[in-house]
């Protein structure tokens, strides 16, 4: 298994731009039921989970048919889930989202979450710095 790099500042930079986190940022609280209405509840999971050396684009392109795209990236980067294929991105993807998610939503005084720690603390424990 080799270890994810950290992303470049400018795949940081693109990833403050692109319109699928620009999404989840704006649904990350509209859609608790999410899950329920997804697009792949019909399609076998291991489709949303390719081996590293396949390419995910049929997941992607189911993805950009859901109706949901924008919940299910929002959740993916509030766990910090760097796994298959979440809201139309792949793990490399998120990487470099999960920095800009990270600037984005602690910036935002009303993405408190009165439900747990902060986000960033919670993010810290499934995703080392080190």
């Amino acid at each position: 298994m080799t270890r994810a790099r950290m992303p470049r500042p400018h795949e940081v930079a693109a990833a403050r731009r692109d319109p699928r986190l620009l999404r989840a940022l704006r649904d990350r609280r509209s859609d608790d039921a999410w899950r329920t209405r997804g697009t792949c509840q019909s399609v076998d999971p291991e489709t949303f989970f390719p081996a590293p050396n396949e390419p995910a684009d049929a997941a992607v392109a189911l993805c950009r048919s859901c109706d949901v795209q924008g919940s299910c990236l929002a959740w993916a980067l509030e766990v910090g889930d760097t796994h298959g294929v979440w809201g139309g991105t792949t793990p490399r993807e998120r990487r470099a989202m999960l920095v800009a998610w990270r600037g984005e939503v602690e910036s935002d005084p009303d993405a408190a979450d009165d439900a747990g720690p902060p986000v960033r603390d919670r993010l810290l424990t499934l995703v080392p710095l080190s």
